[in-house]
């Protein structure tokens, strides 16, 4: 049985890019919802469950942080683990997005290798 995949992320490109490398790392997506910005992304949560979240941190109208604390906050996706792609690498935006729920976290650019062992961190 494949996965239920949330992405989210302004780039539209971006978004293509890191569900190919999801089926290129292994995975199987029966389902991708995709979302420009965090309200859109809650939108889809509130119709339907996933079984990962992929999300940005800098996305318009609600940037991925207030995202991520927002779907810790909603009782069927406070368990979904989430993980942040985005271009800001400090250690500094690692600690906001853990601290804000994040289960794990990768820098673009990056390799299905990387998102494949961050995947298996996770989906454990």
């Amino acid at each position: 049985m494949g996965l239920k995949v949330l992405i989210a992320d302004d780039s539209d490109v971006m978004r293509k890019i890191i569900l190919r490398n999801l089926r290129l790392a292994g995975y199987t997506v029966d389902k991708c919802y995709e979302a420009r910005h965090g309200f859109e992304a809650l939108y889809h949560l509130s119709k339907d469950d996933v079984d990962l979240i992929l999300s940005d941190i800098n996305m318009p109208e609600m940037d991925g942080l207030e995202f991520i604390r927002k779907v810790r906050q909603m009782p069927l996706s406070k368990r979904v683990p989430i993980i942040v792609i985005t271009s800001e690498g400090s250690q500094q935006m690692v600690r906001e997005a853990v601290a804000a729920g994040a289960d794990g976290f990768i820098v673009k650019p990056f390799t299905p290798e990387k998102l494949q062992d961050r995947l298996e961190r996770v989906l454990r």
